[in-house]
């Protein structure tokens, strides 16, 4: 099996391998490489491991040499001039009139190509906007219209729960969310309460789901028979997170909550 190192070119982006060649990288390391945008610097995140060939896109690119203190400043100039270039190309997005919500741009490594980043609730004819883009910036213009979640991810921020979105700290890619899962945590379906910052439902109803359902199959369903210290009764409704089951007793008729390990399936 080929041997790689794991490499992300943005914070809580998407980890692609890449063969070390000659170098022996650890964690942490800065590369350079090539990719299908050019040149570009990234971070090693994770070390040498040998991966089945089944799981990577062939043929496998070299790390080209290690980045360094020459290579960082050039990331560094790189970030100035797309802040810079942000009012210049909102100025000609305002000139030819077009409906586009600016969202961010990005130098490649080598500056051989600068991206903007857009939202827009429709399909957007910019030919002539990168037309005079390239001639102001003197390189390669890519527009790309990308979606609202996107757009959360790349500009980040702090989400209702107080801390930095999910999406731009860890998520490397998004997972589909329903509201049968907001349903299935018990959580009010007022949208206020269950969408993000973005608008959309929270990514945390996805990775928070499974810790939901493996509570739920150790604990009896709503309905079922069990029998508790006070008896037999049938489960009025189950707390995952308390690890506690409501049971309406047979004998008394009253409802009662119970520690999930006191209550016995009958």
């Amino acid at each position: 099996m080929p041997k790689v190192i794991g490499v992300r070119f943005r914070r809580a982006g998407k980890i692609y391998y890449f063969d070390p060649g000659r170098y022996k990288i650890e964690p942490g390391t800065n590369v350079i490489v090539e990719t299908a945008r050019g040149l570009e610097i990234g971070e090693v995140v994770s070390g040498e491991k040998e991966v089945p060939e089944s799981e990577l896109v062939m043929p496998l690119k070299k790390v080209l040499r290690l980045a360094g203190t020459a290579e960082l400043h050039q990331v560094e100039e790189n970030q100035k001039k797309a802040a810079e270039a942000l009012p210049k190309c909102q100025a000609q997005i305002e000139r030819h009139g077009l409906n586009m919500n600016l969202v961010g741009a990005e130098f490649t490594f080598d500056r051989s190509k600068v991206i903007f980043y857009f939202t827009s609730d429709e399909r957007v004819d910019f030919r002539e906007l990168v037309k005079d883009l390239a001639a102001i910036f003197r390189t390669r213009i890519e527009l790309r219209q990308i979606g609202v979640r996107d757009e959360a991810k790349l500009k980040g921020g702090i989400g209702p729960c107080g801390r930095n979105f999910c999406c731009a700290s860890f998520l490397y890619e998004f997972s589909p969310v329903s509201i049968r899962m907001a349903k299935d945590q018990n959580l009010s379906l007022n949208p206020t309460k269950i969408s993000g910052v973005c608008g959309r439902l929270m990514c945390c109803l996805r990775f928070e789901m499974s810790a939901y359902e493996e509570a739920r199959e150790e604990m009896p369903s709503p309905g079922e028979a069990v029998l508790t210290p006070d008896g037999e009764g049938r489960v009025t409704d189950v707390d995952p997170v308390k690890k506690t089951v409501q049971v309406k007793l047979c004998e008394s008729d009253r409802t009662r909550e119970f520690p999930a390990e006191e209550v016995d399936r009958s």
